[in-house]
């Protein structure tokens, strides 16, 4: 029985590099598919909802929704084809400090853990926002991807409340998240 956390955690860190999400259909279904295309993607949005589960209180549903929120944003910017520099170096790094702050159970106050994860949305949302398709409903779409991070939050969350006592398993998921990150970052 307690392999299959470990394995579920090793799941988690397998995958393709920062492949472009290539191959989308258009509208909201387009927008709900992107964020499950890419590992990058994935890792960061359930260490949201891990952190989350890990710092408790205020945090479990303030860092989900300044991602949320600040993803939405990042995407509008990148729909309107403003220009965001090293938006994959702040995606590989939100998975890599993510990770990493998991791993050592960094203990911020919430508007903080908050704005570090807005911060990073910021480029997710920007990556998903120049990636629509061209024929694509921009609000369609966005609700997609926004919905479908959402539901990685949520089930970050929950993995996260259901190890939250066994430290160690959070951490380890945490150390595994940063691992794919470093591997992100030398694959891209």
């Amino acid at each position: 029985m307690k392999s299959k956390p470990t394995l579920a955690l090793l799941a988690l860190t397998y995958g393709g590099a920062a492949l472009a999400h290539p191959g989308h259909s258009e509208g909201a279904m387009a927008g709900l598919m992107h964020p499950l295309t890419g590992i990058d993607h994935i890792l960061a949005m359930l260490a949201v909802g891990l952190w989350g589960a890990q710092l408790g209180g205020r945090a479990q549903w303030l860092l989900p929704a300044s991602f949320v929120a600040l993803l939405a944003a990042g995407g509008a910017l990148g729909m309107s084809g403003a220009s965001l520099p090293m938006v994959e170096a702040g995606i590989v790094t939100s998975v890599l400090l993510l990770g990493l702050l998991i791993g050592f159970a960094v203990k911020l106050k919430t508007l903080p853990a908050a704005l570090i994860v807005g911060g990073f949305a910021v480029f997710h949302g920007y990556a998903h926002g120049t990636e629509m398709p061209a024929m694509g409903n921009a609000w369609l779409y966005g609700m997609g991807f926004v919905a479908a991070s959402a539901a990685l939050h949520i089930a970050g969350l929950g993995l996260g409340r259901a190890v939250r006592s066994h430290s160690g398993w959070l951490r380890t998921g945490g150390g595994f998240i940063a691992l794919a990150g470093i591997w992100l970052g030398m694959a891209a």
